[in-house]
């Protein structure tokens, strides 16, 4: 063999030379790449610019960005927690909570074992709590900090911790939305960067209306994992309408007997059980969401009256079902004993189920009902809400009844001087202008979803506005910002997340990020990036175009 290879022509030995040197560096590039699949090699330096603040939604109160590698998420990572004093034990269960949720999220897409472990110190994702940090910082305020030996995540309470989880799914690339294991996946690398964050507003929700189309525990689920991904905190719940009425009540078994069996368009409707409820609450509280349930009271309220038609001043049945969307057309007896008893009856199990501290009792276009008799029984039932423990909420027409937590809708002429009266008196206000923040109005006249009676919302219109100055109104006064979602023209999963995408994250914005930070040209470039999040999740949603999306 030597005497054949001294024997080749030049030419034949350099091109040797070069096919030698060419698979020594394959080879070297193969044992690089299995060191790392190994975990025994650090993760290489990533940018923090396109990973960290452009990708954050809602926009955190600071981002610095760090230098060196990040940290990737390698089998050897844990998620660790241990809160740190004695008087944080009862808490620990909370934070352990946190932990398996993240984990279980990130496992799916990543195949990586992710055990939840204490303490937490060590490799890996830390979730700890501190009392030490700014008392501004709040329950749901955190910091989180990211560089090559990890992720640490500090809050002064669970609630905060959770907050953060949610920055550090952004922080990783999109596929960790994904619901299965990512086949040839991403480096799952975090950049360097430090995130300090709390919220603007204490009341930032969404509602689902599940009277005009039913949905069951299972969707509604889906929904709060949606309204978790940004940072909302309530979930206003429309359980009663003229079209069904969705809420079990026991001592009033013809609610769901007759006033659940249809809905928009005669379908057949149906309602939850006390155990699908509370099951629904367990999941929203596991993801730091307060249900708010409302029945819609005097008004919007068919499916009672023909449940009960003594309910009715006249004690005539009301003919059933009701499959249109007309409004305003019905009302509750506003002077009836018999009345009273029935929302006593529904109160007190509405407020034994609920472990939020709000109750909403609609109050909205009761039209055919005297303003002195209308305020006397929003006074009469809010009353029967405080003794059942509860604090009322009402749209904003309940401000004469002495509400104290109204939420503003109606933003026609003339609509809301009550309500600023209202707020000189001390009332607070969730700001959900209909023009603005109703999630159900189509994105331009000539879209099939929806409906255009407030106008027109695309995301801009969504975005561009401040609660605080939308009205003249008492500062301070406003408490915060809900997206509704009505659901006449909706009745899939499918239909609600065309409406909600990309519109939520928006609202969220508003209620969660300081004013200052409001800039439409750099939200939505940061919400574009939130397109391939949707599409690993299996989201749909709607590539508007006022939106940057990247190309498929």
């Amino acid at each position: 063999m030597p005497r054949r290879i001294a024997g080749l022509s030049a030419r034949t030995r350099a091109l040797l030379a070069v096919l030698c040197v060419l698979a020594l560096t394959a080879t070297g590039w193969g044992l690089q790449h299995l060191l790392r699949s190994r975990g025994t090699a650090a993760a290489p330096p990533v940018a923090a610019g396109p990973r960290t603040a452009d990708r954050i939604v809602p926009v955190p109160l600071s981002v610095t960005p760090g230098s060196g590698p990040g940290y990737r998420l390698t089998d050897r990572t844990a998620i660790r927690t241990a809160p740190v004093s004695a008087a944080q034990e009862r808490q620990a269960g909370e934070v352990r909570g946190i932990a398996e949720r993240l984990a279980e999220a990130v496992r799916r897409p990543t195949g990586l074992p992710l055990p939840v472990v204490e303490p937490a110190a060590g490799d890996g994702i830390a979730l700890v709590l501190d009392p030490a940090l700014p008392e501004a910082t709040g329950t749901e305020g955190y910091r989180l900090t990211a560089d090559a030996d990890g992720v640490r995540i500090t809050a002064r309470a669970p609630e905060g911790l959770f907050r953060g989880t949610q920055t550090l799914r952004q922080l990783l690339p999109p596929q960790v939305e994904s619901p299965t294991r990512v086949a040839d996946g991403p480096q799952w690398t975090v950049a360097p960067v430090t995130v300090e964050d709390r919220p603007r507003y204490r009341y930032r929700g969404a509602m689902l209306d599940v009277a005009r189309h039913f949905f069951t525990p299972a969707e509604v689920k889906g929904f709060i994992d949606r309204l978790a991904l940004y940072k909302l905190n309530h979930l206003h719940l429309h359980l009663t309408d003229d079209q069904g009425w969705r809420i079990e009540i026991p001592a009033r078994p013809a609610l769901t007997a007759v006033g659940a069996t249809s809905e928009v368009d005669g379908t057949p409707g149906g309602y939850w059980t006390a155990a699908d409820y509370q099951e629904i609450v367990r999941y929203a509280q596991e993801r730091f969401l307060t249900v708010v349930p409302e029945i819609d009271l005097p008004g919007h309220s068919n499916a009672a009256l023909a449940s009960y038609p003594e309910l009715d001043c006249t004690g005539s049945a009301r003919p059933w079902p009701y499959t249109g969307t007309e409004v305003g057309f019905s009302t509750l007896c506003p002077t009836g004993d018999a009345v009273f008893a029935f929302t006593r009856d529904v109160v007190a199990e509405l407020a034994r189920l609920t472990p939020g501290p709000l109750l909403h009792i609609g109050g909205d276009e009761a039209k055919r009902v005297a303003p002195a008799e209308y305020a006397e029984f929003v006074r009469r039932v809010g009353e029967q809400v405080r003794a059942a423990g509860k604090t009322p909420v009402g749209w904003n027409q309940t401000a004469p009844g002495g509400i104290g937590l109204l939420q503003f809708w109606d933003g026609r002429a003339g609509r809301d001087t009550e309500l600023r009266e209202a707020a000189e008196r001390g009332a607070e206000v969730i700001m959900s202008p209909s023009g603005r923040s109703y999630l159900d109005m189509k994105y331009e006249s000539g879209y099939p979803l929806g409906l255009v009676w407030a106008g027109t919302i695309d995301v801009r219109t969504a975005y561009d506005w401040d609660p605080d100055t939308l009205l003249p109104l008492r500062d301070g006064s406003v408490v915060g910002v809900e997206a509704p979602l009505w659901t006449e023209t909706l009745d899939t999963p499918g239909e609600l997340d065309l409406m909600l995408l990309p519109r939520l994250p928006a609202l969220a914005e508003l209620g969660w990020s300081p004013r200052a930070s409001h800039d439409w040209g750099r939200f939505k470039a940061r919400l574009a990036k939130e397109g391939a999040r949707w599409e690993a999740a299996g989201y749909a949603y709607e590539r508007r175009p006022e939106v940057p999306w990247p190309d498929r």
